[in-house]
């Protein structure tokens, strides 16, 4: 092989422009070392760092996918094509001339092409200490952009009659197929590295990374994964399809969008003629052109098109179409919610859930205007552009606006891709920050019984600072992104703009362009570039809003855990019977709660059940309710199924007063007209005369009208209590349930609501919980429960002489009494030696004021 010189005769190496094209010496030398200097450079830094602080992948978790294959086979056919190429030079090729730039760019593509290999292979079997990942490195993804981006430069050369594109020999042709294959080869290794398919690892024993409401298994992946799916999801959401009124406004707003995509040709095309008629050798007074420019710049509005009367009009008979949207899936996302099991929701944090709501609901408009009037416009004006540039001034122009356009959509949703995980970080940091103010501030009193309020400030102060280093590395990407967009545009913005000046001063074969072919190229691009500028912000709020859907169709996903049958009927509830048999029940497999029990109440009866705490009792109540469904044995009503007849005809039959009464945040009168909503004023006040409070109201400045406060933290204990047991009254239902109901008061106030509970009770089904053994005495049968099984029942003198766990209790809870007894009276004695009020004396009053 004989090599005479570096680059060819007549020919320098510093000479970069000759013929009106990058000569070959320089382009093949630059491309080859700019590209071996980078992945020298950093890819070493990269291999030195897998080196010291990776582990080894267990190769049973690696995929081979076909994907992958294709990958490593296009990283072994660049090189050897182009050894290939240097052969074909020596041998075939007429000249038969090999220069010193051949051999060089032979011998670096090597070396970059083996290096990628290596690194591919460094990241696929090795993990470094992180979170585990699913995409290249940015040294890799950088890499795969260089090569692609090389071979896109030699577009520049198009028009050259010394480049290969001129096709003037067999050489030529030769060449060109060798660039066609290099062209798609990089434009495929481009594409697999953004998705990475050597890099997946198998799922089966891969840990989530956040146990957290929003659980993303992965959280690289792209947020378009299922777009499809996720968007089918929200379909009947989007097209009101009973509204025809809804529906031909949105037909409306298309034909405005079409409209839009017209003017925006035209509005570059009469801006060119008025130069013209302005700069010809006889200038015309064109006021016909600007009247029509001027008329269409209205319609159009600024770059974006966002001040335009068209993009008003739409903007404006949009509004409904996307209050329609909301409605439906805030209200259908409400009723999911409603409708999932109390184990769902003693699982879940509040604050969490309502931030998921509203993100959620957001999203879905965003989408929708991102999508339909940002995203779609901007790709359908970039073809019209295309087609209008290569039709008008040559293919050089179309394909320069094509290929920078494609470069920057490409490159922008690549570096987005990259960013996903940091948004997804951020969310999460968000939500676990939000959900703890929320926490803390619901358990305000808390807080303050125990003094933490410097460690609750600290904790969230913790949770601020969590989210901002979250924060910070999705804004220092996000500026990344910015930088490499504004070089991509302005690299275009220079071609084109340089090649249409050539145009306008020289003739060459071509038509001879006019200043106003500039001024209409530079006004037509800038157009383009401004929504373009957008493209990155749009694509990455669409992707924001993909992560913001996917944690609200989590919720939607919920499966409900008690669900009616499908056409049940309602309970026809008349008497009021009771029957449990072997009922079996667990909150988990491993837990059984309640062990084959089996009791019934008859019509009317009033049954007690006592025990230890974690008996079983509340579980009872629980379903009974159906809040849960039993695992084995069945419950009765009047002899029907309470697991075939619909939850809310069974909810509407039982009356319940729980241990803890939780008030919504209106007023009294609001609180117990929730026993019956329809029930009218004198209705209300009967209720709270029966359950002995509506005395107690009328001494409230605003009586019914009175707020309670969040949770009832207004009213005290046994206001509470006796809200409770009116909302029942007014229910007026068969069954009525109290759970502890009179635990948490004093003995004065206890007996009062003793009375306001027979009320309730007289001639109803009754099953009550009890914590003092005294409030059941009246009662037709006790259960005793213990350890999920019921070991003793009877009346309460049977169960005495029976002596065993209930005799026990009672015996327990005499001494207490007796205590507090001796207490109250030394008290007394105290008192009256020094005339000090007592504490007994004190709380009594303290519970009647």
């Amino acid at each position: 092989m004989n090599v005479t010189s570096f680059c060819p005769k007549n020919i320098s190496f510093y000479d970069i422009w000759v013929d009106h094209s990058v000569n070959h010496c320089f382009f093949d030398t630059f491309t080859s070392s700019l590209v071996a200097a980078y992945i020298l450079l950093l890819g070493f830094a990269q291999i030195i760092i897998y080196r010291k602080y990776a582990t080894q992948i267990d190769s049973r978790r690696l995929r081979v996918s076909f994907f992958f294959v294709i990958q490593i086979m296009l990283m072994v056919i660049m090189p050897i094509m182009a050894i290939v190429r240097l052969i074909l030079r020596w041998k075939v090729y007429e000249s038969h001339e090999v220069y010193g730039f051949m051999i060089l760019y032979t011998a670096l593509t090597i070396y970059a092409y083996t290096f990628g290999i290596c690194l591919i292979m460094k990241e696929r079997h090795y993990q470094l200490p992180s979170t585990p990942t699913r995409a290249h490195s940015m040294i890799l993804l950088i890499f795969f952009t260089l090569l692609f981006v090389c071979e896109n430069a030699a577009l520049i050369n198009l028009d050259s009659d010394s480049w290969w594109f001129a096709l003037k020999n067999k050489t030529d042709r030769y060449e060109l197929g060798f660039f066609v294959t290099r062209y798609v080869s990089t434009l495929l290794l481009f594409v697999l590295g953004i998705s990475a398919p050597g890099i997946r690892q198998s799922d089966d024993d891969e840990a989530p990374l956040f146990e957290e409401l929003t659980q993303q298994n992965d959280e690289n992946a792209s947020t378009f994964r299922n777009a499809y799916k996720k968007m089918s999801k929200l379909m009947p959401f989007l097209w009101p399809r009973k509204d025809f009124l809804l529906q031909s406004r949105v037909i409306i707003c298309f034909v405005l969008l079409i409209a839009g995509r017209v003017i925006n040709l035209y509005v570059p095309i009469y801006n060119k003629r008025i130069v013209d008629a302005l700069s010809s050798p006889t200038p015309i007074f064109a006021w016909q052109l600007i009247s029509v420019y001027v008329g269409m710049k209205f319609l159009q509005g600024g770059g974006t098109g966002s001040m335009g009367v068209l993009n008003n009009l739409r903007s404006f008979l949009w509004i409904k179409i996307q209050q329609f949207t909301t409605k439906s899936v805030q209200v259908e996302l409400f009723r999911h919610l409603h409708s999932l099991s109390l184990r769902w929701h003693l699982g879940r944090k509040t604050g969490e859930v309502l931030r998921v709501m509203d993100r959620g609901t957001d999203s879905i408009n965003n989408l929708l205007n991102y999508i339909l009037f940002s995203i779609a416009p901007t790709i359908v004006d970039i073809l019209v552009a295309v087609i209008f540039f290569m039709t008008a001034f040559n293919w050089m122009f179309g394909a320069i606006v094509l290929v920078t356009m494609v470069l920057y959509i490409a490159m922008t949703i690549a570096i987005t891709e990259w960013r996903t995980k940091f948004q997804r970080r951020m969310n999460l940091a968000d939500n676990a920050t939000r959900a703890r103010s929320v926490d803390s501030l619901l358990n305000f009193e808390t807080v303050k019984y125990y003094g933490q309020e410097k460690y609750e400030i600290q904790c969230y102060e913790d949770a601020i600072l969590d989210y901002q280093k979250e924060e910070f590395q999705s804004m220092f990407t996000l500026n990344l992104l910015n930088t490499a967009q504004n070089i991509v545009v302005c690299i275009g913005l220079l071609l084109g703009s340089l090649l249409c000046a050539y145009f306008v001063v020289h003739e060459d074969d071509h038509k001879r362009l006019t200043v106003g072919d500039y001024v209409l190229f530079a006004t037509y691009i800038i157009q383009l570039y401004v929504p373009l500028n957008w493209f990155g912000t749009f694509y990455r709020q669409i992707q924001k809003n993909f992560v913001d859907m996917e944690n609200m169709l989590e919720l939607m996903k919920e499966d409900q855990e008690v669900i009616d049958a499908p056409s049940a009927p309602d309970l026809v509830c008349s008497r009021g019977g009771i029957d449990f048999s072997n009922v079996t029940f667990g909150y988990s497999k491993e837990k059984i709660i309640l062990k084959n029990v089996s009791f019934n109440i008859g019509p009317g009866k009033i049954v007690a059940l006592v025990g230890p705490s974690g008996a079983g009792k509340s579980t009872i109540m629980r379903l009974l309710f159906r809040f849960y469904d039993v695992n084995g044995g069945s419950i009765l009503i009047d002899g029907q199924n309470i697991k075939t007849v619909t939850q809310s005809s069974l909810r509407k039959s039982i009356g319940v007063v729980p241990q803890d009464t939780v008030l919504f945040n209106q007023t009294i009168k609001y609180n117990i007209k929730y026993g019956r909503i329809t029930a009218d004023e004198h209705d209300v006040i009967t209720a709270a005369r029966s359950a002995d409070i509506h005395e107690k109201i009328l001494t409230f400045p605003q009586q019914y009208e009175t707020q309670v406060g969040e949770r009832g933290l207004r009213l005290s204990g046994g206001e509470k209590q006796r809200v409770a047991i009116a909302r029942t009254i007014l229910k007026a239902p068969q069954i009525v349930l109290l759970d502890e109901a009179t635990s948490a008061l004093d003995t004065t106030t206890e007996r009062n609501i003793q009375s306001a509970l027979a009320r309730v009770c007289s001639n109803k089904t009754t099953l009550i919980i009890a914590h003092r053994l005294s409030t059941i005495i009246h009662a037709d049968e006790i259960l005793v429960m213990n350890d999920g099984q019921i070991v003793e029942r009877g009346k309460h003198e049977q169960l005495l002489e029976e002596n065993g766990l209930y005799a026990e209790m009672w015996n327990q809870q005499l001494k207490n009494l007796e205590g507090e007894k001796l207490r109250d009276e030394k008290a007394e004695e105290e008192e009256k030696k020094n005339n000090v009020p007592t504490t007994a004396a004190f709380h009594h009053h303290h519970h009647h004021h």
